[in-house]
């Protein structure tokens, strides 16, 4: 039974006339009387009863009406569904994210991916840029968000997000009444840190910025996550060098400086390079890099 059976019997019905009935499916007058025989043949039964003014659909014929209309609708909402999975516009996406960007970055973007496309389910997953990218090779994620650099050769990446290092002091400290560091400021003074093996090209990246200055830092106290290193700064245990963005996490007895010449971290979108980006991670990286950078054009 093909679908063009359907609607040249929906035509004829609500018509009850072949002529008009023809016209309003594109086709000759013929062809629509035998349409509906092989429909019938193939039913099994009469469903319409015709006559020289007019047709008229028999109790088996109004019933093949109901369930003719609501085909005829379930076939179009799955094409229409079949298109806006093709265009990125429902399905489900999974996305990996270091911690740092929920404090600024990440909740800007989903709020605006999700606005744009409601009909998709996001998944966020935080992880280590190195536990994404395994993620992403096994399958686990659909687009990572991490900072450069990407080291397996198999994922794609598209620069995002560009945000230097600033300096977070103790409140109280004397360095926190001026407006702009330099890094030969902090010589001598005691850091807080994350352990290296778990950011080791921001750690790094810090050593030699300092080491350019003269100096390497004292880190006399380690923790994983962000809120816990910003607590040990307004506690005085030491300073910090904290992405830019991490000042939006406003702590009392923490101040924020920049510093003149600060390394610049970017953040990436990374995702499998084998074929092409599914619908959903391309709309992902439109919206992302509209939010991020709006004067880019995204080209993943």
């Amino acid at each position: 039974m093909e679908l063009r059976h359907l609607r040249h019997f929906v035509a004829l019905a609500e018509e009850e006339h072949f002529g008009r009935a023809a016209e309003r499916v594109f086709v000759v007058q013929q062809a629509l009387s035998s349409s509906i025989r092989n429909l019938e043949d193939e039913v099994g039964v009469a469903l319409v009863t015709r006559t020289t003014r007019r047709v008229q659909l028999t109790p088996a014929g109004e019933e093949f009406l109901v369930g003719a209309r609501q085909t005829l609708a379930l076939a179009a909402q799955t094409v229409e569904r079949s298109r806006r999975a093709a265009r990125g516009e429902v399905g489900r996406l999974t996305v990996g994210f270091v911690s740092g960007l929920a404090f600024g970055g990440l909740p800007e973007v989903v709020r605006r991916f999700r606005e744009v496309f409601p009909a998709v389910s996001v998944d966020l997953r935080e992880l280590t840029a190195q536990e994404q990218e395994a993620a992403l090779r096994g399958g686990l994620i659909d687009v990572g968000l991490l900072l450069l650099p990407v080291r397996d050769p198999a994922l794609a990446s598209l620069p995002l997000w560009r945000q230097p290092l600033v300096a977070a002091l103790p409140a109280e400290h004397p360095l926190a009444a001026r407006e702009e560091l330099e890094i030969g400021d902090l010589r001598g003074e005691p850091f807080v840190f994350f352990p290296r093996h778990l950011r080791a090209t921001y750690f790094d990246q810090v050593m030699r910025w300092c080491a350019g200055a003269g100096f390497t830092p004292g880190v006399v106290q380690e923790a994983i996550e962000i809120p816990t290193l910003l607590s040990l700064v307004a506690a005085g245990v030491g300073v910090f060098l904290p992405i830019e963005f991490f000042s939006r996490l406003a702590l009392p007895g923490v101040v924020y400086r920049p510093v003149r010449g600060a390394p610049v971290v970017e953040i990436v979108a990374a995702w499998p390079r084998a074929g092409q980006a599914r619908p959903t991670v391309q709309a992902f990286l439109e919206v992302a890099q509209g939010v991020l950078s709006p004067s880019a054009a995204a080209e993943p």
